[in-house]
């Protein structure tokens, strides 16, 4: 009996020893398990194509500082800020990089950038004002509402992009097709940038353009230059001013008018898919809004005559 007892004493000191390592073991705090390295967390900010944004804001902010004085630097800056416009899609599908804050930083920087250079040509005609005026207000109103009724009718994790064939087949054209998409947005653009040369070098639409009165100190510029800059800028016959404004007065408008004769059809597309867009976004919305109160049982009071 005492052998007996002294093995089970001797089981029993030796059992709590290997208790501590059985429990390391199964923690995962022992030996025979290593700790899981943490992947590192993706920086949303500094993807491709959100890189690609930030370049694209960097050349629309340097367009909109020749814009005044400087239409053929001003135009290349803008237009290469625009063509950048389908890399960075091209960068998000290659690079798998599609993020709704890339889909979002695209869009807002579209529509400040032509609302800009609209703003630009409402001060160089202000006859036309209101036209270009409308045109900004229906561009950020299409696109604010149609972007809200996709997160708040087609969810959160729907994309501005997924237009059915059964709400608008001109829309799911707009979104689906990429060359189609492309040649409206591109010649959209290239319609006003030929309106904002033209401002600079179309006797047509700016008889007095850049021809400074002998009568006193004023300028008569017009069109081509809001800030309508005085002479005292002209002080320096060799400054960047004047020698940009004698090259401006030499532009020659025979291909301004040309682009401007080509896109007009593709822009007044354009702004026809934003008009349907608009009303589609907001029946949309109305749709919801019908039931939802129908949900809530309203109305609950029906007026009886």
């Amino acid at each position: 009996m005492s052998g007996v007892r002294t093995r089970r004493q001797a089981a029993a000191v030796s059992t709590p020893a290997k208790a501590p390592r059985a429990q390391a073991a199964m923690n995962g705090n022992g030996s025979a398990h290593k700790s899981a390295k943490k992947e590192p967390k993706e920086n949303i900010f500094l993807f491709y194509p959100n890189i690609i944004g930030y370049s694209r804001i960097v050349l629309a902010l340097a367009s909109l500082y020749y814009m005044p004085l400087h239409p053929r630097t001003c135009s290349i800056l803008y237009s290469v800020s625009c063509l950048l416009d389908a890399l960075d899609g091209y960068a998000a599908r290659y690079f798998e990089q599609s993020t709704r804050f890339g889909a979002v930083l695209d869009m807002v920087t579209d529509r400040c950038t032509t609302a800009c250079l609209l703003v630009f040509l409402s001060s160089a005609w202000p006859r036309w004002a209101l036209l270009f005026q409308g045109l900004i207000s229906l561009d950020l109103a299409s696109h604010y509402i149609h972007m809200y009724a996709t997160l708040i009718m087609g969810g959160s994790d729907n994309s501005h992009k997924n237009v059915d064939k059964s709400r608008s087949w001109i829309l799911n054209l707009y979104y689906t097709n990429k060359t189609f998409l492309f040649i409206c947005c591109a010649l959209n653009e290239l319609f006003f940038i030929a309106l904002y040369l033209l401002s600079f070098s179309s006797p047509y639409l700016s008889p007095s353009l850049l021809q400074v009165s002998n009568q006193g100190s004023g300028s008569t510029l017009q069109p081509g230059t809001p800030l309508s800059p005085t002479t005292s800028l002209l002080m320096n016959p060799h400054s960047a001013a004047a020698l940009e404004l004698a090259r401006a007065n030499k532009m020659d408008s025979f291909w301004p008018w040309v682009i401007v004769g080509v896109s007009f059809p593709i822009m007044a597309i354009k702004q026809g898919i934003n008009v349907v867009q608009l009303v589609k976004a907001s029946r949309w919305l109305a749709e919801g809004d019908i039931a939802m109160r129908e949900a809530a049982g309203l109305p609950r009071k029906t007026k009886t005559r």
